[in-house]
């Protein structure tokens, strides 16, 4: 999301990205588009990247034999495109990411899939102790192009009031 253009110098602007404490209100549904086509590379490199070593991810004769007759893409690959997704509309500001709660992985994600997600804000509120920012709590799905739901997980974050982002110039 563009805010808005600031000028850094006399007839120069600079775009600046993502929301203020000030922009989510409790109830506000974000689509994050585009969606990811999951493809085996990203499966493969994922799973061996982070040493899961659980063939159902990368042994097709092994998978063949599951319940799901081929190889289940990794579920944190999933999570993280997803959270990924979410960054242009949710916490491109972000101070910090205070938790993740409630994970639920209630579908398989298969190669070739195409996913997308939603957040819903659930809360916000002004920090008890820096009053330049605040928390904002949102529930975000995943959901597969079929509309099948396959997670759902809760996100907190800090994010700056307007004037207080990193980005911010001292004359806001």
């Amino acid at each position: 999301m563009v805010v808005k253009h600031r000028e850094v110098e006399p007839g120069r602007y600079r775009e600046s990205f993502g929301r203020y404490l000030e922009d989510f209100t409790v109830g506000d549904v974000y689509e994050h588009r585009p969606g990811r086509s999951i493809t085996e590379t990203d499966n493969t490199w994922f799973t061996l990247i982070t040493m899961n070593q659980n063939p159902l991810h990368f042994d097709k004769e092994y998978a063949a034999k599951s319940e799901f007759g081929q190889p289940l893409v990794n579920s944190c690959l999933t999570l993280s495109i997803v959270v990924g997704m979410s960054v242009s509309d949710l916490s491109q500001k972000a101070i910090a990411n205070l938790g993740w709660d409630k994970i639920q992985l209630t579908a398989p994600v298969f190669v070739g899939d195409t996913i997308y997600a939603e957040s819903e804000v659930l809360a916000v509120r002004e920090s008890k102790s820096r009053p330049n920012r605040g928390i904002v709590t949102v529930r975000t799905t995943g959901k597969k192009a079929d509309g099948t739901v396959f997670m759902t997980y809760e996100r907190t974050m800090m994010i700056p009031r307007r004037g207080h982002g990193v980005d911010d110039p001292a004359d806001y």
